[in-house]
């Protein structure tokens, strides 16, 4: 059975990786989980300088979810290649990098220094950062602005590129439109949800930055709209992220239209979910006599009507 896929020029042995931010680099799950039964591994966000983040508390429990802000706290691109880019070449699976930054400029250096580098298979962009230079507003709230991006990194590189949308937004499908013209080779969907919890005994936000973004099952629903409305408005591939802790979950992503899934806060709970995603999918497959995995993608069997889904937006 076929159960991997190709983007652009890089092949993918399943369609199951573990999502930015919920793997750390790469390294520290060693000794847990076998990555080589992984798709890939979408690396902790890299910025041009390290980031301490927000200061604690910034993670809250949430009811079937998470709350976090940690703030894009990484050890910087540099120390990246230095210290994690050594261990990540002796995977045997495929390596993204997810780049963060507060401007143009700063996406398009960490991007070419990393460009120069050997053992890294693509890049995801993530645009749900704060633009400095507009006053702390998200890149990926501005449509011209995402497309802007996306087009600058396009031509520093050849490997796949992949935008990671956020969903506080109106229309995300229109975010995907402008980033495919861009020339992204596929996007994320979903990052987090804005939320916030309370602690009704002090009266105080549970995180330091009071509203930070809310990941896990509670977002599944969100998530699966979105995939679906991206799939109804781009025909390039689409990672689906979002709540996803079973196989079940994951094949639900790919009949709305995923090419693919990331497995994210799941990983909190136990690392080798992406592992055995991958292989209830694969046993899934086989027990509807599939000769490919990728035939299960887009095929829910529902109208195609957007101007249903836009009633609700």
């Amino acid at each position: 059975m076929k159960t991997g896929f190709v983007l652009r020029n890089v092949e993918f042995k399943n369609r199951v990786l573990v999502a930015s931010g919920t793997f750390g680099y790469g390294d520290e799950t060693r000794d847990l989980v076998d990555v080589a039964k992984l798709g890939g591994i979408v690396t902790k966000s890299l910025s041009w300088k390290p980031r301490d983040g927000n200061p604690p508390p910034r993670i809250a429990e949430t009811p079937s979810g998470m709350l976090n802000s940690i703030g894009l706290a990484n050890i910087g691109v540099h120390a990246f290649i230095e210290k994690k880019l050594p261990y990540l070449r002796t995977l045997d699976t495929r390596i993204i990098v997810n780049i963060a930054a507060s401007s143009v400029q700063e996406y398009c250096d960490v991007l070419a220094l990393l460009e120069s580098q050997n053992g890294i298979h693509g890049f995801e962009i993530n645009v749900s950062c704060p633009n400095v230079k507009e006053g702390g507003l998200s890149f990926g709230t501005n449509c011209d602005l995402t497309a802007e991006i996306t087009s600058r990194l396009r031509a520093l590189t050849d490997k796949p590129l992949i935008i990671k949308l956020t969903p506080n937004v109106t229309h995300i499908g229109q975010f995907a439109v402008a980033v495919k013209e861009a020339g992204a080779d596929a996007v994320s969907v979903i990052n987090t949800v804005i939320g916030m919890a309370v602690n009704a005994k002090t009266r105080k936000p549970k995180i330091s930055t009071v509203t930070g973004g809310l990941s896990g099952p509670a977002i599944k629903p969100i998530a699966l709209a979105k995939v679906y409305e991206v799939a109804q408005s781009v025909d390039i591939p689409i990672f689906g992220i979002g709540g996803i802790t079973n196989a079940e979950d994951a094949i639900e992503f790919l009949l709305v239209g995923a090419s693919a899934v990331q497995v994210g806060t799941a990983n909190f709970i136990d690392p080798r979910t992406g592992v055995s995603v991958a292989e209830g999918i694969e046993s899934f497959a086989r027990d509807q006599a599939l000769g490919d995995v990728g035939d299960l993608v887009g095929t829910l069997k529902a109208k195609k009507d957007m101007s249903v889904l836009q009633s609700w937006l």
